[in-house]
């Protein structure tokens, strides 16, 4: 089941790229985008980080705090990061436990075969903790543009 802008975000505690605990409600008060990705340093993935990195200062002005979400080790993480220059926070869910609470895990088309992983999504919650959008299975390239068009920032 994927959650649908009104639901309540489900809360999470997972490690950040250096091992660190971070959980959701740290951020209450604070609108919060969380973006769920299959895996760090591959070349779509690459772009949409990029694509966030890039547009984090307009996300940041307008009060977003942006949240990177993979079944990636938080070691790969790291690398991820600096090979990048990525300035936002990537968290760790290798038993895809969060993904799945979200929607972001299920069925999805790969080269015409049928599989079972991460699909590409996107939620925005609100301070309270309110999904306000709900993207799921996007495209990587140009969903940051989209996403910024639908929150009303310029780049």
């Amino acid at each position: 089941m994927t959650l649908a802008a009104g639901d309540t975000a489900p809360d999470f505690t997972l490690l950040d790229q250096d091992g660190s605990p971070v959980s959701l409600h740290d951020f209450r008060g604070r609108d919060v985008i969380v973006y769920f990705y299959p895996a760090a340093m591959t070349p779509g993935c690459t772009t949409q980080a990029c694509d966030f990195r890039d547009s984090l200062s307009s996300l940041t002005a307008a009060g977003y705090v942006v949240l990177g979400v993979s079944r990636d080790a938080p070691e790969m993480l790291r690398a991820f990061r600096e090979r990048d220059g990525l300035t936002f926070t990537l968290l760790s869910d290798p038993d895809h436990a969060v993904h799945q609470a979200y929607g972001a895990w299920g069925e999805k088309k790969n080269y015409g075969k049928t599989i079972t992983g991460v699909l590409r999504s996107t939620f925005v919650t609100d301070p309270a903790g309110v999904v306000a959008h709900a993207l799921v299975n996007v495209k990587a390239t140009g969903h940051v543009a989209r996403l910024r068009k639908l929150l009303g920032i310029d780049a």
